[in-house]
Formats: C-alpha cells, sequence, structure tokens
C-alpha cells in the first residue's frame, strides 16, 4: 500500500489496517488463516477460486496476497500470472501456499511471478516470519 494512503488514513484519524488477500479453496485452511490474521491486526478478505481472487484483487487491493496453488477454475500459478499483468497489482506481494514440495512445482510459481513459496502445512511461526517480511510493518500487523 502506498505511504500517501497509508499517512491519508491516519490524517483522518483511521488506523490503517493492512489488506491481505486469502485465495484457499479449502474452508478450513481460510477459517484458519483468516483467524491468525486477524489476531495480527490485519484486514482478511477471502476467495475460494481463482475467478474469485482475480476479483477480490482488483476490487480491494490488498497488501499482500496468499495464494493457494490448487484453486478450482483457475489455479494458482494462472492467477498469478494475470495478477501480474494488471498495473495496479504488479508489485503486491504474492506468496505461494502449496502442498508440493518439488522444485518443478515451485519454480513455476516462482516464474509466474510469486515472491516466495511456502509449503503446506506450515505454523504460526512461519506465517509471522513471512508477515514481517512483505507487510514491512505496515498497516498495524501485531506479533502473535
Amino acid at each position: 500500500m502506498s505511504a500517501l494512503l497509508v499517512s491519508d488514513a491516519h490524517a483522518q484519524g483511521r488506523a490503517y489496517r493492512a489488506k491481505v488477500l486469502v485465495a484457499e479453496d479449502h474452508e478450513d485452511t481460510r477459517y484458519l488463516l483468516r483467524t491468525l490474521l486477524e489476531r495480527r491486526g490485519l484486514s482478511v478478505v477471502e476467495a475460494g477460486d481463482g475467478f474469485e481472487a482475480v476479483d477480490a484483487a482488483e476490487r480491494e487491493r490488498p497488501d499482500l496476497i496468499l495464494m493457494d496453488g490448487g484453486l478450482p477454475l483457475l489455479d494458482g500459478v494462472a492467477v498469478t500470472r494475470r495478477l501480474r499483468g494488471l498495473p495496479g497489482l504488479k508489485r503486491v506481494p504474492i506468496v505461494f501456499l502449496s502442498g508440493h514440495a518439488g522444485p518443478q512445482a515451485q519454480t513455476a510459481a516462482l516464474d509466474a511471478g510469486c515472491d516466495e513459496y511456502v509449503v503446506k502445512p506450515f505454523d504460526a511461526a512461519r506465517l509471522d516470519k513471512v508477515l514481517k517480511r512483505h507487510l514491512h510493518g505496515q498497516g498495524g500487523f501485531k506479533d502473535s
């Protein structure tokens, strides 16, 4: 998020909360991620398939995207490619979340434009490191 928008929120007396898009088709995993993120003071937007992820990213302009590799209708690699082709989303960090630990899956995600690749399952400490790295302390992020 640009410093201008963050400053604008503060100037208007509102605390800016960084926004994270969770693109994940499994409802239980979305719930877990939403809970962890909200406990850290972040705003969460959710998408359950690839087309919803593209629409939500365009509409909400998140500060970070957590992208499941196995989204239905349009997989995480295809969604990432689409998002990297959109002017307002080219620089938004995308962290790919996948159950595939092999180098081919990781290479495909990174080649599509992801900034980081995290193998599932992961723990809260790993998520905190990812959030700190990509949100750079913006938007009221709180450690657990």
